[in-house]
């Protein structure tokens, strides 16, 4: 069965604070009853059917080397007994511990990396555990086997140089493809920032930046992977910039669709 940890901590965000608040209100979407409990490919997603509520992360000390340290502890233990984990965050530095306690089981661990931003900033803002730094942090450890990024549209030259020094692939969205599906290997973890969709799609998240996927692009992404997906987390949807919960409801229905994926 999948696990459905939360990991409420905004802490590392640099511009705007909210997506903490998320994985309360993707579940509540679950609630409201107003679209069913189905994938796209029929398969039945609910608590006690395909998945387990693990609940939330609870945060006794929000300095960052502290919340890193809580979240790598925690996602090590609910790894421990066979099985797979997908994490609703929070902010994207959530996914550096989240990442790298996967590698520690997956010893082979390849990452694909839905998002309008790099993140791969060697210290940004003078915080290592920036929201903007999580893929530099793996890739210094050396721990990952690949790292693809698919819909970046922010990069910058201090970015670029860090994708050139880590050899990491990227599918920049003015060239985007879907190409790229055909080169991915297993297994996979999947780190999914709610701003690679398009602001039309997504309002509700801190850094708009327009042209990204379409929901539909998205969906068919994660529907086109073939190889086995041992784990995914879900980030930065902002609560506190949606409008009528219509980001939540795009969260809820990427919860169901990379549950099925994982179930396989």
């Amino acid at each position: 069965m999948i696990k459905l940890l939360g990991v409420p901590f905004d802490g590392n965000s640099s511009f705007m604070k909210g997506p903490a608040l998320a994985p309360a209100r993707i579940r509540f979407m679950e609630e409201t009853g107003s679209a069913n409990e189905y994938s796209e490919d029929q398969k039945h997603i609910a608590r006690g059917i395909s998945y387990r509520d693990a609940g939330d992360i609870s945060f006794t000390d929000t300095h960052p080397a502290a919340a890193y340290q809580t979240i790598l502890q925690r996602v090590r233990h609910e790894l421990h007994d066979g099985d797979k984990l997908l994490c609703l965050g929070g902010d994207h530095s959530v996914s550096f511990p989240i990442i790298e306690a996967h590698t520690e089981k997956y010893k082979d661990l390849h990452v694909l990396h839905l998002d309008a931003h790099a993140d791969l900033y060697d210290d940004f803002d003078g915080n290592p555990f920036s929201h903007a730094s999580p893929f530099a942090r793996l890739m210094e450890k050396g721990k990952v086997k690949s790292l693809t990024q698919v819909g970046i549209r922010t990069m910058n030259p201090h970015q670029q140089q860090q994708a050139t020094k880590f050899n990491v692939k990227v599918v920049a969205m003015k060239d985007f493809s879907m190409d790229f599906i055909h080169s991915l290997s297993g297994p996979l973890y999947i780190s999914l920032d709610m701003d690679v969709l398009d602001p039309a799609f997504a309002p509700g998240v801190s850094h708009h930046e327009p042209g990204g996927l379409s929901s539909r692009e998205l969906i068919r992404i994660i529907q086109s992977i073939q190889v086995p997906v041992v784990g995914a987390d879900i980030v930065e949807y902002n609560p506190l910039r949606d409008t009528n919960n219509m980001t939540a409801m795009v969260g809820y229905k990427l919860v169901k669709e990379l549950t099925s994926k994982m179930i396989g």
